[in-house]
């Protein structure tokens, strides 16, 4: 398949944009993470998960409606990335939204941010992750990137085995002193630096979700986990090992300025204190799905949603479309979809959640929508006689603002 690139790639673009009245196909794309077990649930080809090789670590995450790159060491310039494929040509979704701005991403987005800003995607562990926090805007900022608020949601269909720990640790237990934390940091070298003891873990439920902003310490479980988020993929390691395997001190300061990179109480003044000792965590941080719309052929939930300390980052929907139904969408902004269940049509284009997939094959479960189409609508039929079509798709900044709060579920 040719490459295209620059002009080409924005001439191209157009024409996919017209073929596909506004919706976009894009290809798989797949990320290694050196550091961590696949959980082997991505549907991906059991030969494949070390595609790039052992070196590289195995292929956990798949990410969706990307124009971020992945901070990887060793990493192919255009990983992370995701591609458009049209007409026996395929360029980044990238290049098309800097070609043609607005006219996919919507004007407002366009004019605030220059960029799609945010990216969602699957990642899948045999274990839990280290405990971590994400930095935020100023703090990502001191080594030239963007901080990052994420939400998780754990699809049901992805998740038939929850493999070895299901479990996530966040924040950290109220009372705890700054001085625990920092002589978790001074044990580094000396084994198990000792930071789960001041966290707590959090059974994960299949079906529901969380939404964790920047500077609070968490370390994902072992469900596949949907996660939308900002688009930066900046972090730092506060856990010395996880289940045995040692985590690097480079993985701790990778994105705090060198000259600090030994300066533990500039480490431990990374987190937001007030956040990982809140008594309230779960209230103020768990999500589970609630119902925008139903009817005889579909119901649309929102299953991200409330924003971190006000503002609107990003939010999600799963959409569940019965057999032989179809049904008309409107969303207020551009959307990324991925499909998890089942097979149909959005558009003119088909739509199928595969059984299993190939290192490099093209599917058809992944579109974009550009912010035009999906405010003048777009068809979804199942085409299934049987097996409901359920769809994840995500939103960028401030398309969202009167989603539900944290906390408006139904207990």
């Amino acid at each position: 398949m040719n490459t295209l690139s620059g002009d080409k790639a924005g001439q191209a673009a157009k024409s996919a944009l017209e073929a596909g009245e506004g919706i976009l196909r894009l290809s798989p794309t797949w990320v290694p993470r050196s550091f961590l077990q696949p959980g082997r649930r991505l549907k991906l080809h059991p030969q494949d998960y070390y595609a790039l090789g052992k070196h590289r670590g195995g292929i956990d995450e798949r990410w969706f409606g990307s124009t971020t790159p992945a901070a990887n060491d060793n990493r192919n310039e255009d990983e992370g990335l995701s591609y458009v494929v049209h007409d026996g040509a395929r360029f980044t979704l990238k290049d098309a939204v800097d070609a043609l701005g607005g006219d996919i991403i919507g004007k407002d987005m366009w004019d605030t941010y220059k960029k799609w800003p945010v990216y969602s995607k699957f990642f899948d562990n045999m274990g839990p992750i280290p405990h971590h926090m994400h930095q935020n805007a100023e703090q990502a900022a001191l080594v030239g990137q963007e901080g990052k608020p994420e939400s998780y949601y754990f699809p049901p269909q992805m998740n038939a085995i929850g493999n070895n720990f299901p479990y996530t640790f966040m924040g950290l237990e109220p009372g705890t002193t700054r001085e625990q934390v920092r002589r978790c940091i001074e044990n580094w070298n000396k084994g198990d630096n000792g930071i789960l003891d001041l966290s707590k873990a959090y059974r994960l439920k299949p079906g529901t979700g969380w939404m964790i902003g920047p500077c609070i310490l968490h370390a994902p479980g072992s469900l596949v986990t949907y996660e939308p988020q900002w688009g930066s993929d900046v972090f730092g390691m506060y856990q010395s090992l996880v289940e045995g395997r040692d985590v690097p001190w480079e993985l701790l300061v990778k994105d705090m300025p060198k000259e600090k990179h030994q300066d533990i109480d500039f480490i431990v003044d990374q987190l937001d204190w007030e956040s990982n000792v809140d008594p309230n965590f779960k209230d103020n941080h768990y999500l589970e799905p609630i119902i925008d719309t139903q009817d005889d052929a579909h119901t649309d939930r929102w299953i991200v949603y409330g924003g971190v300390k006000g503002k609107d980052y990003f939010s999600a929907k799963e959409l569940t479309v019965n057999p032989g139904q179809k049904v008309t969408v409107t969303d207020k902004g551009a959307t990324s979809l991925i499909t998890v269940q089942g097979r149909g049509r959005i558009g003119n284009l088909a739509l199928e959640s595969p059984d299993m997939i190939r290192f490099g094959e093209m599917t058809e479960d992944e579109v974009f929508i550009t912010a035009k189409r999906a405010g003048e609508g777009y068809e979804v039929e199942n085409l299934a006689k049987e097996c409901p079509l359920v769809i994840l798709r995500y939103f960028g900044p401030d398309v969202n603002p009167h989603a539900p709060a944290i906390g408006s579920y139904t207990r």
